[in-house]
C-alpha cells in the first residue's frame, strides 16, 4: 500500500531470507504486489518497485498486506479489497502488517477471528469495527489469519510462522541468531500499550486501580482493598475490568505480576525463588504453575530457552 511502512516490510521478508539461509535450501520465496506496475512510495520517502501488480500475481500460498501508516481509509483501496475477498474465497491464509490489519477488517476478513494492530490505532480499529476481536497482542495467529502490530513485531510473527511450516522451531531459532535476535517473543505477549489508549481520559477510576496495581506487585492488594482505595464497590470494580480490559480484576493482577516476572526472568540473573517473591507469589511451586500456565513454558524453561537463542 502507498505510505507503508518500511520498518514491517523488511522485518517480514528479511525473517525469511533468514530462514533460508539457516535451512541453507530455498524454504521460503517472497514477492513484493501492489495495485498497479507503478514504484510504491513508503512512508519515509523510500520508493519501491513492486514484482507484480494485482492483475497479474503469481499463484501464492499465503497473502500479507503491509499497511499504511497513517491508516488508508479513502475508498481508492476497493480493488485492493476485492482482490483480497476473492483469496479468503479460495481459502488462502491471509495476513496484515501494522495497519494492514484495518483493511483486513475493512474487507470484512476478520470477523470470528482475533486480530491485533498497533497500539496507536487501536482505538481507531475499535471505533470502525466494533463487531470484531481486537487484542494488543504482539500478534495473533488466528488460523488462517495472521495479524502483528507493526514494527519488529513483524519479524517475531514470522519467526513463529518459519517454525509453524519449517516443523519445528530449529530453523527459527536459527534464523533469529542470523538477526541477532535476542529471543523470540511469543504471540502471549502483549504490546506496552498506554492504558489512555485502552480506556481513553473517562475512566479515571480504572486507570487509579491499574495504577496502584502495578505500584503494587510484590505485595498484591485484595480487591476489597482496591475497591476502597478507589471509593468504588467490588462489584463496580469487576463490571469495570469486564467491560473495558476483558478481564477480571485479579486476572488482569496476575497478568501484570507475571509479565513483570517475565522481564526479570529474561532480563537479569535473578533466582527463580526470588523473582517469584519479588512478583508477589507465596512460593516458586506456586510461581511456576502460574507461569506455566499463562506463558506456555517454566521459568526455568524460559530462560534456558532464551539462552539458546
Amino acid at each position: 500500500m502507498p505510505n507503508f511502512t518500511t520498518i514491517g516490510l523488511a522485518s517480514a521478508v528479511e525473517t525469511l531470507r533468514m530462514a533460508n539461509l539457516a535451512a541453507r535450501k530455498p524454504l521460503f520465496r517472497s514477492v513484493l504486489i501492489a495495485a498497479d506496475d507503478a514504484p510504491v512510495t513508503a512512508s519515509n520517502g523510500m520508493r519501491v518497485l513492486p514484482d507484480y501488480s494485482i492483475a497479474n500475481a503469481p499463484a501464492l500460498d499465503t497473502l500479507l498486506v503491509v499497511g499504511a501508516n497513517p491508516i488508508d481509509r479513502s475508498r481508492g483501496n476497493r480493488p485492493l479489497i476485492d482482490w483480497l475477498r476473492q483469496l479468503a474465497r479460495q481459502h488462502m491464509p491471509l495476513g496484515g502488517i501494522c495497519t494492514g490489519s484495518y483493511l483486513l477488517a475493512k474487507a470484512e476478513l476478520l470477523k470470528g477471528y482475533r486480530c491485533t494492530i498497533h497500539w496507536e490505532d487501536l482505538p481507531t480499529l475499535q471505533a470502525h469495527f466494533p463487531g470484531i476481536v481486537i487484542s494488543s497482542q504482539l500478534f495473533e495467529l488466528d488460523r488462517d489469519r495472521y495479524t502483528c502490530s507493526g514494527g519488529v513485531a513483524a519479524m517475531d510473527m514470522m519467526l513463529q510462522l518459519v517454525a509453524r511450516e519449517a516443523g519445528g522451531q530449529d530453523i527459527a531459532a536459527k534464523a533469529a541468531e542470523l538477526l541477532l535476535c535476542d529471543r523470540m517473543r511469543g504471540e502471549r505477549e502483549r504490546q506496552r500499550v498506554p492504558l489512555r489508549t485502552l480506556l481513553g481520559s473517562a475512566q479515571p477510576k480504572l486507570s487509579q486501580v491499574v495504577a496502584i496495581m502495578e505500584a503494587n506487585l510484590e505485595e498484591p492488594l485484595g480487591l476489597e482493598e482496591l475497591a476502597s482505595l478507589n471509593e468504588v464497590t467490588v462489584r463496580q470494580l469487576e463490571r469495570l475490568f469486564h467491560k473495558y480490559l476483558q478481564r477480571t480484576p485479579s486476572q488482569y493482577y496476575l497478568e501484570l505480576r507475571l509479565s513483570r516476572a517475565r522481564e526479570l526472568l529474561l532480563r537479569s540473573d535473578v533466582q527463580v525463588r526470588e523473582v517469584a517473591l519479588a512478583c508477589g507469589f507465596s512460593s516458586p511451586a506456586h510461581f511456576s504453575k502460574s507461569y506455566s500456565r499463562f506463558f506456555g513454558l517454566s521459568p526455568l524453561g524460559e530462560r534456558r530457552q532464551a539462552s539458546l537463542h
